[in-house]
């Protein structure tokens, strides 16, 4: 696991240990950033179930102002926090120990929203609903689900977004824009 590009490209991150983690595979983390490539620049980005916080720190090295780390394990947050020094990044991250789900309600707006929990759970579906329910995202903004190929993922709490869906062999993207 590594940054693919940007200030701290190269670095290696630490992985977990044991299997309550489970980080996105850099196939897929190289795809989610070419989709989003030119949204990345200056946005604020929230990184929710946050696990080694690998997604939220290639935004920020690749130039996102902010982001925000939420995960409730703190395991996990050990985890994003040693790979935050690793790439020199603290000072444009805040790792918040907390229910994801109870974070989307903080009013907080965004440009950019990874939301990957963990699999086989029904967080993704409320996630999505919460996020979009809540309007956390600014004009313009995406919110990117990674889940598994045959998940269902529901449609948006309320309109005014556009999905569209990418495949990576067992992994599904949704991506969410709105409009």
């Amino acid at each position: 696991m590594r940054v693919i590009t940007g200030k701290a490209r190269g670095r290696k991150l630490r992985e977990p240990t044991g299997m309550d983690i489970r980080p996105t595979t850099d196939m897929v983390k190289e795809s989610v950033f070419n989709i989003i490539q030119f949204k990345t620049e200056g946005a604020r980005v929230l990184d929710l179930f946050a696990g080694t916080g690998q997604l939220g720190i290639e935004a920020l090295s690749r130039g996102a102002e902010e982001c925000v780390f939420v995960d409730k394990s703190e395991e996990a947050l050990k985890l994003v926090r040693e790979n935050l020094k690793i790439t020199g990044l603290e000072d444009r991250a805040r790792v918040v120990r907390g229910d994801s789900l109870s974070y989307l309600r903080s009013g907080e707006k965004f440009d950019i929203v990874f939301v990957d929990p963990p699999y086989d759970t029904d967080l993704l579906d409320q996630s999505l609903n919460l996020a979009t329910g809540f309007d956390i995202l600014r004009e313009n903004g995406i919110i990117i689900c990674e889940s598994r190929k045959e998940k269902p993922v529901p449609p948006p709490a309320r309109e005014g977004y556009s999905a569209k869906e990418y495949r990576y062999g067992r992994i599904k993207l949704t991506v969410f824009r709105k409009d």
